[in-house]
């Protein structure tokens, strides 16, 4: 899809910039003590928690961090959290769903109501944007792994249903249930990934001007800057002249 590296964009260009960083191991931290709550404190034995930790040491997050988040889940931290998604529209009618861990359901609901609100967005019902994106696992490898049929290739055996190769590099797609099963046949085959996460793919775009995502990056820096929120995914479709202009803006 033409669209998923603008899309993908917005989540990475904030992770560039070491401002965030203490904000975004925090993020990590959470995920990691809840998924080690929920199932086994060994990674090998939790595929919730070795994806969590996989994805922060994609991070760079430090080894140290990684292991206190996991000592917290077994001290009995990680109790009180509730996953709640939240899902609305933002500038130009862009399709956001918000994942958030919280331990005070009132105090996030209101915090992301009124940042939708002072964004120029609307905070909708549960469902109410869900639709238009796919939950799916997945999978990113640097351009340098292979060509295109070696990855592909790679990508059957291993169970993924597609993949989309560029310049840039590999995404492999996976039904999210499978995402432990195919990033592990993979990693044997390829090495190990840059990322696998589990996703919200977009199946319809809403195509955005300069302007619209000048607003947009505006409403998803503040969700973000919430430390409540876990992840944002929003469904725009920009052109590159347009990506370029707002990097040579922000």
């Amino acid at each position: 899809m033409a669209g998923h590296s603008k899309w993908a964009n917005i989540q990475h260009r904030k992770g560039r910039q070491d401002k965030i960083r203490a904000k975004l191991f925090s993020k990590f931290s959470k995920e990691i003590t809840v998924a080690a709550k929920m199932g086994d404190p060994d990674p090998d034995k939790n595929p919730r928690l070795r994806l969590a930790v996989k994805e922060a040491k994609a991070a760079s997050m430090p080894k140290d961090n990684i292991e206190r988040a996991i000592k917290k889940s077994i001290a009995g931290e990680g109790d009180d959290y509730e996953e709640i998604r939240y899902e609305g529209y933002g500038p130009n009618g862009v399709a956001v769903i918000v994942e958030t861990m919280t331990d005070n359901r009132n105090r996030t609901a209101s915090t992301v109501r009124s940042t939708f609100t002072k964004n120029g967005g609307n905070l909708g019902e549960t469902g109410s944007v869900g639709f238009m994106f796919d939950r799916k696992g997945e999978v990113t490898y640097p351009a340098e792994v292979g060509d295109a049929d070696t990855v592909m290739m790679a990508a059957i055996e291993a169970g993924a249903e597609d993949v989309e190769s560029s310049e840039e590099g590999h995404v492999i797609w996976c039904a999210d249930t499978d995402l432990n099963d195919v990033a592990t046949a993979l990693e044997a085959e390829l090495g190990e990934s840059e990322s696998t996460k589990l996703v919200w793919k977009p199946t319809t775009t809403t195509e955005m001007d300069l302007e619209g995502m000048k607003k947009l990056m505006k409403l998803v820096d503040a969700l973000e800057d919430d430390d409540d929120v876990q992840r944002v995914t929003t469904n725009f479709e920009a052109s590159d002249e347009v990506m370029a202009q707002l990097d040579e803006e922000g």
